[in-house]
This record gives C-alpha cells, structure tokens and sequence, in this order.
C-alpha cells in the first residue's frame, strides 16, 4: 500500500513527478491520499484518468470531495454528518459506506446485464424492421411508398421499445443477490 499526504502531493503536482507517482501507485495494491485539499483529489483522479485511461470511480461524503466526484467517470456520495454536497454532486446516493459493496457487486452485475441484453435486443429489433422495409422496396420497384401506415410504424416503435425495457428493469435477475455476493468474481465474468 502507499500513503500520501497532501504536502506530498503538493511536491509531486508542482515539480513534474506524476509519471513518477503513478509508476509507484501502479505497483501497489491500494494508494490513500490524506490530508489533502479538493484540489488535489480531483487532481490526482484526473491523472489516473487521463494517463492510464481507465474508469475511475470517486466516493465522497463532505463538500470537499465534490471536485473529485466531478472529475471522476462515476460518483458516489455518501450522505452522512458532513451534509449533501457530495450527494448532490454525485451519479449514485448511498447513506451508508457498507451499502457500497451491494451497490457494486449486486445492482452493477445486474446493470450490466440488462444493458448488454437491451442493446442486442435493440439491434435485432432494428435489423428486422428494417430488413422489411428493404425487402418491400424490391417488391414495389422502388417507388417509395411505404409499406407500413405511419400510425402502425409509431405503435411499433413505441410498444416495442417501451414494454421490453420496462419488464428487463422489473423482472430481469441472472444470478441472485445473495450469490453475488458470495462470488465477486461473477462481476469480472460479465464483461
């Protein structure tokens, strides 16, 4: 693990050694900035991010962590003692710290699940209309006319695209909470 302290940080962001910080952090398994202003949070964020080009991830409960919640991909704020700023600032709510592991490993795998299985949705229900309508221009030696009445192609549309997501949102669980849970190598084996 590595420690850092904002004097520290301090040094590295105005001498130029944030290759050199990173190559360090990037051999360790944990890196805990303290003792540092938002400035340097947000700072050393945006280094991962921008030299590693990786998703980073910024959890916060006060308002001195909102500028490291911002320059993250994806913020947490946990509502607590030191008010909602963080939460205000953030993309996901949680009051407590212990929620953070469920919040990941459990709604992230279900997440991901869905929305990989709502793209593939989305493009075969796309290639199937539009196929039809490609196929129909041969049959009408392509005039133009539309095979479909406009209201018919809007109730399409709307019904499947709207009933799908909704019942994938409500219904849609691969694997259970609870094995989640147990195995936090299901995460990994999603992507």
């Amino acid at each position: 693990g590595l420690v850092v302290d904002g004097r520290t940080l301090s040094l590295i962001f105005q001498g130029g050694l944030e290759e050199k910080f990173l190559a360090l952090a990037r051999r360790c398994r944990s890196v805990l900035c303290c003792r540092s202003t938002p400035l340097h949070k947000s700072l050393v964020v945006r280094l991962v991010r921008g030299q590693l080009r990786v998703m980073t991830l910024a959890i916060g409960d006060g308002a001195n962590d909102v500028s490291m919640i911002q320059a993250a991909d994806v913020g947490i704020g946990i509502s607590g003692q030191e008010g909602m700023q963080a939460v205000m600032a953030s993309d996901f709510a949680i009051s407590r710290f212990k929620h953070l592991k469920k919040l990941l490993l459990v709604h992230g795998h279900w997440c991901y699940a869905r929305l990989a299985k709502m793209v593939i949705y989305f493009f075969y229900k796309n290639v199937s209309y539009v196929n039809l309508l490609f196929w129909y221009q041969f049959f009408c030696g392509f005039s133009g006319s539309t095979m479909i009445d406009y209201w018919q192609m809007i109730f399409f549309n709307l019904f499947f695209t709207s009933v799908p997501p909704l019942l994938f949102g409500v219904l849609d669980k691969d694997v259970s909470a609870e094995t989640l849970l147990g195995l936090p190598e299901l995460y990994k084996n999603g992507q």
